[in-house]
């Protein structure tokens, strides 16, 4: 699903709000996300995941064209762990409802 696919559905499912309204909330919910890593923080969202950002330390690399020893600087890269109800519903089924039994 891409972010417009989200939008629209949430406009879908929220007649009651404009598709405008749900395009600033996506965004915004999307750009403290963004900033709160970016600072360094981490970002729980219960039952979902948690983002954080993972320090990679520099290292020597290699160029695959030459093979030529070439150094790679320390970097941050986003990381994402799912939350343990996230991860239920992956293993338990696509709808989630154990209790259809």
């Amino acid at each position: 699903m891409i972010k417009s696919e989200l939008i629209q559905r949430l406009t879908e499912e929220n007649p009651h709000l404009y598709h405008r309204d749900v395009e600033r909330i996506v965004s915004t919910v999307f750009d403290e996300i963004a900033s709160a890593l970016s600072s360094g923080d981490r970002v729980e969202l219960r039952g979902f995941g948690a983002f954080s950002v993972k320090r990679r330390d520099a290292r020597m690399g290699r160029n695959p064209r030459t093979g030529e020893a070439v150094p790679v600087p320390e970097k941050h890269v986003p990381f994402f762990k799912t939350g343990k109800e996230l991860r239920l519903r992956l293993n338990d089924g696509a709808d989630g409802d154990d209790d259809e039994d």
